[in-house]
This record gives C-alpha cells, structure tokens and sequence, in this order.
C-alpha cells in the first residue's frame, strides 16, 4: 500500500512535517509493510517559504533586515539546493506579527525589509522568486520594497521620500533603478481585492493594521495617487487588477516594481512541490489542518488536494483539530471522509500541546480501518 501524506500545519500546534512524522508513526504501528510518501503542504500563506525549502532540500538563511517601522531584526528565507529558487515570505521582514498592537501605524510602517531580503537573494545568484504576502503591517504599495531594490520615489522639490503609506501622496516622481531587475517572479495571493475604493487595501485590511477612518482615506488616496503616477509615467494601469490591493498594496508592488505574477498559494505551492506526480499507483492520500470550516472549502489546502487527488481516483482522507463541516461539504469536497483528532472534551491548551499524539493515534486507527476494508474488497 503506497500512502501520501500531504498535510498543512496544524497552526500552534504542529508544523506540517510533525504532522507527516505523527501520521507516519500511526501508519507504521497499522501495517509496517506501507510506502509512505511525506510531503509536508501549505496554503501560500505562513510556512510556505519553510515547506517550500524542505520540498527542494534547500537552506533557510538568516539575513539582518529593517522591520516594519525600521528596527534591525534578523529575518529568514529559504533557498533551493540548486541555488536557483528563493522562497520569501513577507511577514518575516513586514508582518503584523513583529509589532506589538500599540505600535501599529500603516501611515509608518513599510516593507523595505522584505526589499532586502530580495535583494541578499538576488545577490546568492537565483534566477526564480517565489514570495508570500500574507501578514503584512504595511500599506505602502510595495514601495519600500521597491526602496530596497533601488527605485526612488522623489517629492516635489527632487528630494527623495522616505517609502511609507503616509508618505504617498507626496511622491511626485518615481525612478527606476540603474539595473533591471532580473529575476522572474511568482507571488503567492489568495486575495481578489483591487487596489482602491471600498474593497481595496486600505478599506478592508487597514482595520487590522491600527488604521482608524480618518487613516483609512489618507491611505486609500496615497494608493490612488501611486497609481496614477504609475500609469502617467510607465502606461501600467494596476488599481483595478485582481489582487492588487493584497498586503497593503504589495500586490501591486510585486507586479509593478518585480514584474510578477499573482498565482493562488495552494496551487503554486502543489506545483512547486510536485504534487500530482506521487499520485500515480497511490492507494490513499492523507491530508489536514488544524480546522476545517468554511474557508477549508473555498479555496484552501484540502480543497486543492481533494480536487487533484479525486480527478486522478485517488481516495482522500482529512485530519483536522476543529471539525466543521458539514458531510454534505465534505463529500462536496471529493473528501472520503474527514475526522477530528480531538476524542475528548478539552481545553485549548491540551489540545494543542497533545495534538502530536492525537493525530498520530487517529491515524492508526483510520488507517486500520482502511486497510481492513481494502482487503475485504
């Protein structure tokens, strides 16, 4: 019996591979004799760059960076073994996840950060960027990154601005670095929202950023005014793109300033990690995540994983903590079935610090189950 393992992490609780090596344990105690394929999954978001690592045998990378309002933190990002691939994820240099909530302030905050660590790649010689940019603090339309990389943003007087979303309105002229830019670039971005109005950056994530209503027009208009510039001087027309207004106006940076392409995480991440090609001869695939509820079913790891393993005929199996689907959602899917690891009432904190031993006993006992009823057919 071949057997895929393919699930995400169990956030708090399990990076993806702990999930592999805890399915792997439950496997193995079930039916010895089973050939195992771990490959530890993300959705493009928190973990993909470390997955994506993992998948390639490549290196994670320590790099001295700027966070989010200018402090020297070190940050990583990982590299692929053959030198040619960098996996970057923005909320390790620009991520809300580095500030404390009294320090929030997208009118301050940048991702100049996420720009250096870019260019430290760039300077190991890869050709391919693959960049995550989920968790950002920032709302300055990637200009910060673009900072970093050697564009420059100058006010009225020819005096070079300081890249930030307050700052944005200021900028009346943009010029490109000495040196394009030679590297091909793939953005992980789950998100359709343009750049401005009432379903852009500043409108929907400025909230979570700190940004109160008054800020929220401030940085609606800087992203607004940066897109006009764009337009009237290099003819790219970005406020209406799909995508655009992702981490505070990064997507559009990202296509802009690194020539990207926005791509859905789960799907670059199963093409990355060459998902479809362990399916041939693959008797169950095993998947997860820590809670299965409504976003599980519109786009997320499961649903990837589902849709590709039921096109080829291949059985799947979800794990998760929190179950809250529906068997009508489930089988809607291409699930064969899904469980939750949890077999007891418990507080969050022992489900979490006993999810390594849940997930591995759910696992025997499913595959048990399976494997039973596989020689009974």
């Amino acid at each position: 019996m071949k057997i895929l393992l393919a699930p995400d992490k169990f956030k708090g609780s399990l990076t993806a591979r702990q999930v592999c090596d805890a399915m792997t344990e439950g496997i193995r105690l079930a039916t010895p004799e089973a050939r195992i394929i771990a490959l530890p999954m993300a959705d493009g978001g928190e973990g993909t760059a470390e997955v994506l690592t993992l998948a390639t045998a490549g290196a994670w990378l320590p790099v001295p960076v700027l966070d989010p309002l200018g402090r020297l933190i070190e940050a990583f990002y990982g590299i692929s073994s053959d030198q040619r691939t960098a996996f970057i994820e923005m909320s390790q240099a620009s991520g809300l996840r580095l500030l404390q909530p009294q320090e929030y302030n997208p009118l301050q905050t940048h991702t100049f950060g996420t720009g250096q660590l870019i260019l430290h790649a760039l300077q190991q010689g890869v050709s391919h960027l693959i960049l995550g940019i989920g968790g950002s603090a920032t709302n300055d339309g990637g200009t910060g990154m673009a900072a970093a990389l050697g564009w420059r943003f100058l006010d009225n007087q020819g005096e070079p601005l300081r890249p930030c979303g307050g700052n944005l309105t200021q900028i009346s002229r943009i010029l490109p670095p000495a040196q394009p830019l030679r590297l091909t670039v793939e953005v992980a971005c789950d998100v359709t929202n343009p750049l401005i109005g009432p379903n852009g950056a500043a409108a929907i994530y400025g909230p979570q950023k700190g940004a109160s209503a008054e800020e929220i027009t401030i940085l609606d208009k800087g992203l607004r005014h940066l897109a006009g510039l764009i337009y009237d001087q290099f003819g790219i027309a970005l406020a209406e793109v799909p995508g655009a207004g992702a981490a505070g106006g990064l997507g559009a940076g990202a296509l802009f300033f690194l020539n990207a392409t926005l791509k859905e995480g789960v799907k670059l991440v199963m093409e990355q990690t060459h998902f479809a090609d362990h399916l041939p001869d693959t008797d169950l695939v095993l998947t997860g995540e820590g809670k299965f509820d409504h976003q599980t079913l519109q786009g997320k790891l499961i649903s990837g994983i589902a849709g590709q393993a039921h096109q080829a005929g291949v059985p799947v199996i979800a794990l998760c903590g929190t179950l809250e689907a529906h068997p009508e959602a489930i089988a809607a899917l291409g699930l064969t079935a899904a469980f939750s690891v949890l077999t007891h009432p418990q507080s969050l904190d022992e489900a979490l610090s006993s999810a390594y031993q849940a997930v591995r006993q759910t696992t025997f006992n499913l595959i048990r189950l399976f494997y039973s009823s596989s020689e009974r057919a």
